[in-house]
């Protein structure tokens, strides 16, 4: 297999990614999920997802589809990328094994989906936020912590933003 093909091969449709979860579950591995746009990959993406894969065994990305991202209100003109250049630039990371675009608002279904061992949103969110509805509430939790999972939050680097490159950008 060619490194290109080692690249694509990680970006999958949700059935793919549940006979690949399937798999990892009957070894005993411990996956980790995370989510987002990540529409211009920096050092604080890499930093998150480089800390998120220490977690476990594999790390899953879920991305928000271009109409999701748009959905979201990120900015005019947002997303910058499309979702398939943005699968494959996260999928070119070693520390990402599996990339699954999904269309919903929110990563819930796919978790549903997809049962990850530990989900993970970086630390401006709270872990052991309840009301569905907080700004810090991490989607899938309950149902994370249901299955015998674990829900954790990872530092963020400050300074790095999508939005703030955009800005820095648009200032010229």
């Amino acid at each position: 297999m060619s490194r290109l093909q080692a690249i694509e091969s990680k970006i999958l449709t949700l059935e793919e990614a549940q006979r690949r979860m399937a798999l990892w579950h009957m070894k005993g591995d411990k996956v980790v999920f995370t989510n987002g746009c990540f529409d211009l990959l920096h050092q604080g993406h890499v930093t998150y997802l480089a800390k998120a894969a220490g977690l476990g065994d594999h790390l899953l990305v879920g991305i928000n589809s271009d109409d999701s991202v748009r959905r979201l209100e990120k900015g005019s003109g947002r997303p910058i990328n499309s979702e398939a250049a943005r699968a494959f630039i996260l999928a070119s990371l070693g520390v990402i094994d599996m990339v699954v675009i999904f269309t919903e608002d929110t990563p819930e279904a796919l978790i549903h989906a997809l049962e990850p061992d530990v989900l993970v949103k970086g630390a401006d969110y709270d872990p052991d936020e309840t009301d569905a509805k907080a700004k810090t509430y991490v989607v899938g939790s309950d149902f994370v912590r249901k299955n015998g999972g674990e829900v954790c939050v990872v530092d963020i680097v400050e300074g790095f933003s999508t939005t703030g490159i955009v800005n820095k950008m648009k200032k010229g």
